[in-house]
């Protein structure tokens, strides 16, 4: 039987959509090779009609579907999914704006939907990142998924990151938070704020707003309040510019403050996860369990 013939069942979970079907026994047969994949796009025929193409691909598994960047956070927190396909263009959060607000180590292998300018495409085709035209070409999904495919298997997914992050630092100013990049001769401790640059201004950010750090490659994102910071630089540079008694390195790309720090629960293999005040979770590595003294 085809995948598309079984019949299916959805559970609408705080506005995003968890999604079952009758595959059990299949699933079980083919789990190690399953991509649990989640839709982003606040068009329903849109997300139906990627279901309807992605099922062709026995192991695309869909595990769920957003309407908005708000309902796709919740989705990526409780579905962990391995591939996203987000559309960019959306109400409230956008796309660009929710991978800004993930951490980094819960991002998806991502492939953009888009009717996005020139200008873009050429940003994801350098940062050698896939993307869909609407209305989606099946020949185009069927590459992008083999490239998914691809790597997962080479487990070539560490450096996804830092390419989204790329992308970002590319876009047109008006499609972007904010690009920046450091002032490195401020003591954020004596005056409790870190100043950044932003193009030609300066810009303070309350070191105690900061809930997290992300950094990938020459690129970091300061997770403050709730707004997120794109800037050039390294972990090093911003670990020396914050008190070791507040900030942790937690994993070998993530730095937590350690007051908004709300839970702590165990993982496998001796990590943990770390739930913020903002309910965003982070993992701590074993490689750093020497920090779980800072939180007891």
């Amino acid at each position: 039987m085809s995948a598309s013939a079984w019949p299916s069942a959805t559970a609408k979970l705080g506005g995003w959509t968890c999604i079952s079907d009758c595959r059990s026994a299949s699933r079980r047969m083919r789990e190690m090779k399953a991509i649990r994949t989640l839709i982003v796009d606040d068009e329903p025929l849109a997300r139906r009609g990627l279901e309807l193409r992605l099922a062709r691909h026995a192991d695309i598994e869909i595990v769920g579907e957003a309407g908005n960047g708000r309902h796709a956070l919740q989705a990526i927190s409780s579905l962990r999914p391995q591939l996203m396909f987000l559309d960019v263009q959306m109400p409230g959060i956008d796309g660009f704006g929710l991978l800004r607000m993930l951490p980094a180590t819960q991002i998806p292998l991502t492939v953009f939907v888009t009717a996005y300018d020139h200008y873009a495409l050429a940003a994801f085709a350098a940062s050698a990142l896939d993307y869909l035209l609407k209305p989606v070409d099946d020949v185009r999904l069927d590459e992008s998924v083999e490239r998914a495919r691809a790597r997962l298997a080479a487990r070539k997914t560490e450096d996804h990151y830092e390419r989204l992050l790329k992308i970002i630092g590319t876009l047109p100013a008006a499609h972007r938070s904010r690009i920046d990049g450091f002032l490195g001769d401020e003591d954020p401790g004596a005056g409790g704020r870190l100043t950044i640059k932003d193009g030609n201004r300066m810009v303070r950010i309350d070191v105690a707003s900061i809930r997290w750090i992300d950094a990938a490659g020459d690129y970091m994102c300061i997770h403050a309040g709730d707004e997120t910071h794109v800037l050039r630089g390294t972990m090093q540079q911003l670990e020396r510019r914050l008190d070791p008694r507040k900030f942790a390195r937690i994993h070998r790309s993530t730095i937590v403050n350690l007051e908004r720090v709300d839970q702590m629960r165990p993982h496998v293999n001796g990590e943990y996860f770390l739930v913020l005040d903002s309910g965003h979770e982070l993992k701590l590595s074993r490689s750093y369990r020497d920090k779980l003294k800072l939180f007891t």
